[in-house]
């Protein structure tokens, strides 16, 4: 009897360490540990040595897509612990200076648009925030939460009750890429 099914490898590089219990994924590297959950995913994992196969046996057209999205989430995290990711985001402004703070797990934006009180943005996950002079730099190992920053302190930032056109504050991300600058 034949099987149909659609499967990906990965290669793990010699620098980190990849461990999968069930399927739960925890990948090590230079950078840090990161760990991940699929026990709800129709899709089986398998570690041979230095390889990951990511598969499922008959698979429907939704089957077949998780397969490529585990693939990527996998390669994510392997990139992650041996280069990180950084967003560099920009700082614009025309008549009301803005200023940015880091404290503890949140930023605050004040002065945006001549607003009173400081605009609260949410830090998400071990993700390291440093806000130099015109710019922001987020940067972490893990991609889903240097990414979801990034994009809270863009939408934090988001002008109302004016017109976009016009007024244009905002903070915005500009550059993405994987390493950090240390």
């Amino acid at each position: 009897m034949r099987t149909i099914e659609i499967s990906k490898i990965i290669q793990i590089p010699d620098d980190v360490e990849v461990t999968i219990e069930g399927k739960k994924v925890t990948v090590k590297g230079v950078k840090g540990t990161l760990t991940r959950d699929f026990s709800r995913i129709p899709i089986s994992i398998e570690l041979y040595g230095k390889t990951i196969r990511v598969w499922a046996e008959w698979p429907r057209k939704k089957e077949a897509a998780l397969v490529g999205t585990i693939y990527s989430h996998i390669q994510n995290m392997i990139t992650g612990v041996r280069k990180g990711f950084t967003y560099k985001l920009k700082i614009v402004f025309s008549h009301f200076p803005i200023s940015i703070k880091v404290k503890d797990k949140t930023i605050l934006v004040e002065n945006f648009t001549g607003e009173r009180s400081p605009r609260k943005v949410k830090i998400v996950g071990d993700v390291q925030v440093k806000v130099l002079s015109e710019d922001v730099i987020v940067q972490g190992i893990n991609l889903e939460d240097v990414s979801q920053t990034a994009a809270n302190i863009e939408q934090g930032t988001k002008v109302k009750k004016k017109d976009p056109r016009v007024f244009l504050d905002g903070v915005y991300v500009y550059e993405q890429s994987e390493g950090t600058e240390e």
